[in-house]
């Protein structure tokens, strides 16, 4: 019947409203105002894609994939809900190590299919077949790498496995895969065994790659394994013809490379850095010489400093995130400017354990976004703030960034929080933080060490302003 649209060109169509609700859905995250709606547009064109899937001609196995839906759907939604705010760096590797895995298992069911006689005597395109390689290659490294970053960012993994001649086994490792990966695309060997061979040696250079960086810089990690997963998925668009997964994984690449950009700026690092220098490492001890002494205060003292003050400005970290200390330190701010005290929140960018962390676990809390700054919006009113109240950030306010040239750390951009006339450091001890480097900025004359857990200190200083009266 005339007029009527065919399958095929319904199903191209959904991809085009899949592709403008991915789109949108993206552009609304780029605002903590509407990123929640944001995220329900692009489930929304998830659900399109997925739904009209299962109308592509010659689709089978329906059954276990309405299966593979509900249970992948059950195990989201139950993780989704019960992983704390704290934790959800950790989930987001590990759901990127999946979106990598999904890649790489597309390619080898595509690469498997060569050596099976059912498909002899098929003629196979050299293109795909190197789209499937690249892809396959692309998705097991992030596969395996990502699995490492969640590892490191849980806890699992508390050191960094360094050896000489690492960076040499890695450029072997990814020249065998390629080696083997170019047999299979021109036809020269496409047996199982080399395949198989191709996704282990594939698999070991994702664990090789990662193992050697510090938790420190699994931030940037993590947003490279994300721009990977995506140029990997859409690599095997391309092998499937599927114009909602090429469209998917550019975004997500695109994405996910702008914030590794980012992310590399806000450390003034290169990514080669990041990946090839070992820093960023977890224990140890403290890098670097600070002289001078740490002076400890008492919350009592602190409350009052605060209660009296004209600007206080808040630069959280993930110390607070760990002791979920938000909630807490949130009703301390509503006391402060209850009594007047103009109140702000300084927010660097790779303060927490991945971007816009901090911003998540405050917006939870239910801060207001006019009073959260990020770091070239709030450094130049850090010398007319009266208390910095610094809880549980530590690299991102070391002054060495813009002193020692012989830091590691020299020349990343910070929040110029000792310019202020009264600096408050809340510490669960005297350590140094996540990167080992030791901070020079608890050392200055206008320091003070408030030592507790980020929650504690909150309580305490809550009844400290309150006592003020």
């Amino acid at each position: 019947m005339q007029g009527l649209i065919t399958a095929d060109q319904a199903i191209q169509f959904s991809y085009w409203i899949t592709a403008i609700l991915f789109i949108m859905g993206l552009k609304r995250m780029s605002s903590p105002v509407t990123a929640r709606s944001g995220i329900l547009w692009a489930g929304a064109g998830m659900v399109v894609a997925t739904v009209i899937t299962f109308l592509t001609p010659g689709m089978a196995n329906f059954g276990l994939i309405a299966i593979a839906v509900v249970l992948g759907s059950v195990i989201a939604a139950w993780s989704g809900k019960r992983v704390a705010m704290t934790d959800m760096p950790q989930m987001i590797a590990l759901y990127n190590g999946m979106g990598g895995g999904a890649a790489a298992a597309i390619a080898a069911v595509e690469l498997y299919k060569l050596s099976d006689p059912a498909h002899a005597g098929t003629t196979h395109d050299t293109a795909v077949l190197a789209l499937a390689v690249i892809g396959g290659l692309i998705g097991a490294v992030s596969f395996s790498g990502s699995l490492i970053a969640f590892a490191k960012l849980q806890g699992l993994i508390n050191k960094s496995l360094r050896f000489g001649g690492q960076q040499i086994l890695n450029l072997l490792l990814l020249a065998g895969a390629l080696a083997l990966g170019a047999m299979v695309a021109l036809g020269i060997d496409q047996s199982a065994g080399v395949v198989t061979t191709f996704f282990v040696v594939a698999l070991v250079l994702g664990l090789t790659m990662t193992l050697p960086i510090g938790g420190a810089d699994m931030p940037v990690v993590i947003s490279l394994y994300n721009a990977l997963t995506g140029l990997a998925v859409s690599f095997e668009g391309f092998v499937l013809g599927n114009s909602a997964m090429i469209i998917a994984g550019m975004v997500v690449g695109a994405a996910g490379t702008l914030l590794t950009q980012l992310m590399a700026k806000a450390m003034n690092r290169s990514l080669g850095n990041v990946l090839f220098s070992g820093f960023g490492d977890t224990g140890g001890e403290a890098q670097g010489t600070v002289t001078g002494s740490m002076k400890p205060i008492e919350a009592t003292d602190v409350g009052v400093m605060m209660a009296f003050a004209q600007k206080v400005i808040v630069v959280p970290g993930y110390g607070m995130a760990v002791a979920q200390a938000q909630h807490k330190v949130w009703e301390l701010c509503q006391l402060l400017i209850e009594r007047g005290v103009t109140v702000k929140f300084a927010i660097h960018p790779v303060a927490g354990r991945m971007p816009g962390h901090m911003n998540v676990l405050l917006a939870e809390a239910g801060v207001p976004y006019d009073i959260i700054a990020d770091l070239d919006e709030i450094n130049a009113e850090f010398e007319t703030c009266d208390v910095a109240l610094i809880i549980g950030a530590n690299d991102v306010v070391n002054p060495v960034a813009r002193t020692d040239k012989s830091s590691p750390i020299y020349g990343m951009p910070i929040l110029n929080a000792d310019k202020s006339k009264n600096v408050i450091v809340v510490k669960r001890g005297k350590g140094a933080g996540f990167s080992g480097i030791e901070n020079a900025l608890f050392y200055l004359d206008n320091t003070r060490m408030l030592y507790a857990d980020g929650q504690r200190a909150a309580i305490d200083l809550i009844g400290a302003v309150k006592a003020v009266g």
